[in-house]
């Protein structure tokens, strides 16, 4: 498990997915804005569930995001199109809705950020989130990320096209945090 200060990140257990599963992806209206594939109807124990416990994959680091005070599943993290030539990667959050609001995501950020800068040896990471997802684009910035620009309208999500937040933070501007 990586730690920061309320969170723990560690592996997605068996046990998590139907829990994420229907917080996270049965609520259809967030999770179509959120991802930039279509939903569609997906049974909870199905091995297609974007939560079930993938195989060993370079190119994504998934993880469960646990409340250090509780061990409650608070939600999920991951590192996504990890690029191990050009060093770099996409970080993604989602909090389960019982813990929103309450200052996690920031810390998800930085420890997500630790993982890839300090264990995985990455360059850079980069975020891509609605233009109107005000928290993530908050606790990105605070934890470092600079808004680098904005997609307009290149999003389609549950009926109308949204603009994207790109940030972005480098190893160095990272490294000077601390």
């Amino acid at each position: 498990m990586i730690r920061g200060q309320q969170i723990g990140l560690r592996a997605r257990h068996e046990e998590d997915v139907a829990v994420l599963h229907s917080e996270l992806y049965d609520d259809v209206r967030t999770q179509a804005v959120a991802d930039s594939a279509p939903w569609r109807p997906i049974p909870v124990g199905s091995k297609n569930s974007p939560y079930a416990t993938q195989d060993d994959s370079s190119d994504i680091a998934y993880f469960s995001v646990e409340l250090l005070a509780t061990a409650e599943l608070a939600g999920e993290a991951l590192l996504w199109g990890i690029d191990t030539y050009n060093r770099r990667a996409h970080l993604g959050i989602s909090l389960r809705p019982g813990f929103r609001g309450r200052g996690l995501g920031l810390d998800v950020v930085r420890v997500l950020c630790e993982y890839g800068f300090a264990v995985r040896g990455l360059h850079r990471l980069q975020i891509e989130t609605a233009g109107d997802n005000q928290s993530m684009i908050k606790a990105a910035l605070r934890a470092g990320f600079t808004h680098e620009g904005t997609l307009r309208r290149s999003a389609w999500g549950y009926g109308t096209h949204t603009d994207e937040a790109v940030l972005g933070l480098l190893h160095e501007e990272w490294a000077g945090r601390g």
